[in-house]
């Protein structure tokens, strides 16, 4: 059996709740897969700002930065204080969201299947903002070594996908000649050493429009820190919302795991929001364990939790924002009963003999 620590991020507004059903989706994994899960709570965010006079006290940051790996659900309006300053602290420089056509849910195409790549530590959101008399001044930060690394991430992942092979560099170097200009330049040069990978570029304004005509023509998006976080909104509601979206912040030594969407104030408590996006983030978290820890055992169970989820929305136990009447909790029980049973699971190999790996 294997144990993983895991600093949990409840959030704010749906956080807990999602956050609940998450978390019974990954103890439901115990009993096929030998994967257990010491969560250890880690408050953060609008609430624990208001308790503890701190969005993120130097206990949670502790408690993250002593477990394995992190699961977050949304926080509210002190996201810069948390998130970001995580980010930037933990140099989480990747941050990874998919889109992805899913069963029974309205998409605007019916084969769309790519991922984001946003740089995740600099341009604008390093928030160095300053006032002057009638005005501020907000600085953006482009580095040949964040570009450097996160056009190698890009290009590595698309190796892995193996779908169509191609990254796109996305940029606005017709403008901002030296800013995105040196990201456009390092994404070049990086190119050129994956001669198998089909390389091009993208003006922003050009991409928006794009992922609307012909969204099924992506495959890597590979992009700076702001424009990426914008255009994988637009990509969410491509393919049922951001409900469905789920994503990893990725470093050299630690990952955190959490959903696009926000904490959603408004629905908070109704019992209506989706939780597929914290639970398939939970599914990415899986399969960095695995390739961090050589943990096969993970990398069945993030396989399972997919098919689990596809299962689910083929039944039609979904929350009303994807045109369902189940509640989050009911959603997440299906999940994991899936992953319990077996039943309608195309679950990859045997679900006995787990791995031992420590």
């Amino acid at each position: 059996m294997t144990k993983y620590a895991v600093a949990l991020m409840e959030g704010d507004g749906i956080g807990p709740e999602v956050s609940a059903a998450s978390v019974s989706v990954l103890n439901a994994l115990k009993p096929g897969f030998g994967v257990e899960f010491d969560f250890r709570p880690s408050p953060a965010g609008d609430l624990c700002k208001k308790r503890t006079g701190q969005a993120l006290p130097d206990s949670s940051l502790a408690t993250i930065e002593g477990s394995d790996v992190c699961l977050k659900a949304p926080v509210g309006e002190t996201a810069a204080d948390v998130i970001v300053k995580i980010r930037q602290m933990l140099d989480l420089y990747a941050n990874i969201r998919p889109s992805k056509t899913m069963p029974r849910v309205p998409s605007l195409k019916p084969a769309i299947d790519f991922v984001i790549v946003r740089e995740n530590t600099e341009c604008l959101y390093r928030g160095m903002e300053f006032e002057f008399e009638g005005g501020v001044v907000a600085l953006r930060t482009i580095t040949r070594k964040a570009s450097e690394r996160i056009a190698k991430h890009a290009f590595a992942l698309v190796e892995q996908r193996k779908h169509s092979n191609k990254v796109v560099a996305v940029h606005k170097a017709n403008v901002l000649r030296k800013s995105d200009g040196l990201f456009a330049q390092v994404c070049r040069e990086v190119a050129v050493q994956h001669p198998s990978v089909s390389f091009s570029e993208m003006l922003v304004d050009a991409a928006a429009m794009n992922l609307i005509r012909d969204p099924e023509s992506f495959d890597v998006i590979v992009t700076t820190n702001m424009y990426g976080d914008i255009l994988s909104d637009e990509a969410a509601q491509l393919v049922g919302g951001l409900g469905l979206a789920p994503s990893g912040n990725i470093g050299e030594k630690f990952a955190i795991f959490e959903p696009v969407h926000g904490a959603a104030p408004d629905i908070a408590g109704k019992g209506i929001a989706n939780p597929l996006a914290m639970i398939l983030s939970t599914s990415m978290m899986l399969d960095w364990l695995s390739s961090r820890r050589g943990d096969h055992s993970c990398a069945q169970a993030a396989a399972a939790i997919r098919s689990a989820v596809n299962s689910t929305l083929e039944m039609g136990v979904v929350t009303p924002d994807i045109g369902g009447r189940s509640t989050t909790s009911e959603v997440g029980a299906a999940v994991a009963k899936l992953l319990t049973t077996g039943a309608q699971v195309n679950i990859p190999g045997p679900r006995s003999g787990a791995s031992s790996e420590n």
